[in-house]
């Protein structure tokens, strides 16, 4: 065993060798070629990794655990949503419906899983039901509104920012309308049953005292079953080649309106998914909840290597995405940035993101 793992070692450094050797003997005019290529190729992680060590030297504390933690746990709330639409993305479409998607499933499970006792309580004669149902009901929910979206795409042959522009407005108005059911008037759910809270946001183990919630665990167990959906069934490979080439797609067998019904319906469960989280981990539920929680999405699995263009994209690439924002997110806040300013930094991050990626597939044509 020792020396298999000398050998590997000496192979790569053999390989590593014989790269430099190699990119050494090009001409002048070609290596700086290469270099600028790369440069180009990688701008986000450079400019991202870049931020990352510049903010850790200017404030220490970004690297401490608690910062480490809160960094992870932000990372598994948003990866679900992110996961969804890649998928649309890997269509080369889109779904900026997703936010108000999440809005909606939070607001049902929050209504659903109130405190008995809560005075404010929307539904004063309903006792708090029990989680499994709730979680059946807002994946439901999520499943109808990518049904929604995916018909309409895969029908009518709209493109898919038409369409999610639609439903983002109709979720929007169902949200306002829920909210004035029962006793509720259009305020903020609150008094959530602590039993919705520990089971989201309970601690699942410490790390120098600071608790990991639960929900990092269940967002480990959606990434994977994500992995084995897009590298390991057949949905997941015709899911590749309509977004490479529906025309070539079809011809070769593949249903492309189940298909694109398929994806948008899993990228509304992942919304749904996020919803319920978010629910008991903000622990407070406006018509507001969801806002703009697809330009993050989008902007990470850009970033993750999810191609506009389409048939391009994996689940680590997205994974990776999502946190290197939310290090970048979390970062800015501990340098006292102008929250409204991380406004203008995610549409200059997700409008470089697009260029480069524009770019690669330029240079690949």
């Amino acid at each position: 065993m020792g020396n298999r793992i000398k050998n590997y070692f000496k192979g790569m450094a053999e390989s590593a060798r014989d790269g430099f050797n190699s990119f050494c003997e090009l001409d002048r005019a070609e290596r700086q070629g290469r270099i600028k290529n790369f440069i180009f190729d990688n701008a986000m992680y450079i400019i991202i990794i870049t931020a990352i060590v510049v903010i850790a030297f200017i404030e220490p504390r970004f690297l401490s655990a608690s910062s480490v933690i809160n960094i992870i746990s932000l990372t598994a709330a948003k990866l679900p949503i992110a996961l969804g639409i890649g998928g649309a993305i890997v269509l080369s479409g889109t779904d900026i419906s997703a936010g108000r998607a999440v809005g909606l499933t939070a607001c049902i499970a929050a209504s659903l899983l109130q405190s008995t006792g809560y005075a404010n309580k929307m539904f004063p004669n309903l006792p708090t039901v029990p989680i499994p149902v709730v979680i059946l009901a807002v994946l439901a929910v999520g499943a109808v509104i990518g049904l929604l979206n995916g018909f309409f795409v895969a029908k009518f042959k709209l493109h898919p920012f038409i369409v999610t522009l639609s439903t983002q407005l109709i979720i929007f108005g169902a949200i306002l309308l829920y909210l004035q059911i029962g006793n509720n008037g259009g305020q903020t759910l609150s008094g959530l049953d602590p039993s919705y809270i520990s089971f989201i946001s309970g601690p699942l183990f410490t790390v120098a005292g600071i608790p990991v919630p639960k929900y990092v665990l269940y967002s480990v167990i959606i990434t994977v079953i994500m992995w084995i959906i897009w590298n390991k069934t057949a949905f997941g490979k015709n899911m590749f080649a309509v977004g490479s080439n529906e025309d070539a797609a079809r011809v070769s067998g593949v249903n492309v309106f189940a298909t694109v019904l398929l994806v948008f319906m899993l990228a509304g469960i992942m919304y749904a998914v996020t919803g319920f989280i978010e629910g008991a981990r903000i622990g407070s539920i406006a018509s507001y909840t969801g806002l703009n929680y697809e330009s993050d999405a989008i902007a990470a699995c850009v970033i993750g290597g999810v191609s506009f263009v389409g048939g391009t994209g994996k689940i680590g690439g997205i994974v990776i995405g999502v946190l290197l924002l939310q290090i970048i997110f979390v970062g800015l806040n501990f340098l006292s940035v102008d929250q409204n300013m991380l406004y203008i930094i995610k549409g200059l991050i997700i409008l470089l993101a697009c260029a480069v990626d524009m770019r690669k597939y330029l240079k690949k044509r």
